[in-house]
């Protein structure tokens, strides 16, 4: 399979590295060298800076590039005015979307398919610090700003970065099972094969963004003692506020609601104890401060987009 990664001057160097990092051990894992054949496509012949200053070699040009693409990825760049897309790269996208088995984005490439309107009436993904941009300049666009990755169709798109490479071992498995996909994974040290659903922020990592130290000391205690009552009226006594003040500073802060981070914090636990064991529905859900067992399943699913036991076939 060709598959062809356009990249832009001042590219993400992960963006073209991680994804094709994992098609190469996918092939080798496969016992065929040809089984994915990557290159690099740009607008401009030569070596091509990324963002970091190092150099890459470009295999061709959007002017110069013959035969069929199987797959089509555009990678992001730091800089979204990196990446203009004139009306002969349009025209390029456009086709190539049409030709393509599949074509898709990592990072803010989201804003190149977008300009060519191959994002419109789609649901997409892009770097958690670009999704509302992409949501206002392109509303014909359906943006999931929680995303690690979305399938919609024929296209690929993946949140920032690394997520590139779970996008990329997402279509390893669509081409070839989740077996394969596994033994990639292990391979290239991938820590956890995350569902598209997975939020683009552990509970941990969302905790770290507020800046008043009394909304942190809440999160903290939230994350400290998910069995505990954590109900807004027990966290608003416990931060000194009024429940109508402490709602409002904590979603100033984290751009979440005091619910939504217990709930977060309660199945980001949750899933990590599935991984690691064959603990019942109830036992878990009792586990992370949940009194309804078919409470817990709901929000199990509505977070992680799975069941708890299509999560366990997947990911245990």
């Amino acid at each position: 399979m060709r598959i062809a990664i356009l990249a832009f001057p001042r590219f993400q160097l992960l963006d073209v590295a991680g994804p094709a990092d994992v098609f190469a051990e996918a092939s080798q894992q496969l016992g065929d060298a040809k089984a994915y054949q990557v290159s690099v496509i740009s607008t401009t012949a030569g070596l091509l800076s990324s963002s970091s200053g190092l150099r890459m070699a470009v295999d061709s040009t959007v002017a110069t590039h013959r035969g069929r693409i199987d797959t089509l990825l555009v990678a992001g760049s730091p800089r979204r005015a990196d990446m203009a897309v004139d009306d002969d790269l349009r025209r390029w996208l456009q086709r190539q979307a049409r030709t393509a088995r599949r074509y898709g984005s990592v990072c803010t490439g989201a804003f190149a398919l977008a300009s060519a309107g191959l994002l419109d009436g789609k649901r997409v993904a892009t770097h958690w610090n670009s999704t509302d941009r992409l949501a206002a300049d392109y509303p014909d666009a359906c943006v999931e700003p929680d995303a690690i990755y979305v399938k919609d169709g024929q296209l690929f798109t993946s949140a920032g970065v690394t997520a590139g490479m779970d996008l990329a071992l997402a279509m390893v498995e669509d081409d070839h099972g989740r077996e394969l996909a596994l033994r990639v994974a292990r391979q290239l040290v991938m820590f956890l094969k995350r569902p598209g659903g997975q939020s683009q922020f552990s509970a941990h990592l969302a905790a770290q963004t507020a800046e008043r130290s009394d909304v942190s000391t809440i999160q903290d205690y939230v994350l400290a003692h998910l069995r505990a009552d954590l109900s807004i009226p027990a966290l608003a006594r416990r931060a000194g506020m009024s429940e109508r003040t402490f709602a409002r500073v904590f979603r100033g802060e984290t751009g979440t609601t005091p619910a939504e981070f217990v709930e977060n914090a309660r199945i980001d636990a949750a899933r990590r104890m599935a991984e690691d064991s064959d603990l019942p529905a109830k036992r878990l859900a009792d586990a992370v401060g949940y009194a309804n067992v078919d409470g817990f399943r709901r929000a199990f699913s509505r977070r992680l987009g799975l069941t708890l036991v299509e999560y366990r076939r997947r990911f245990a």
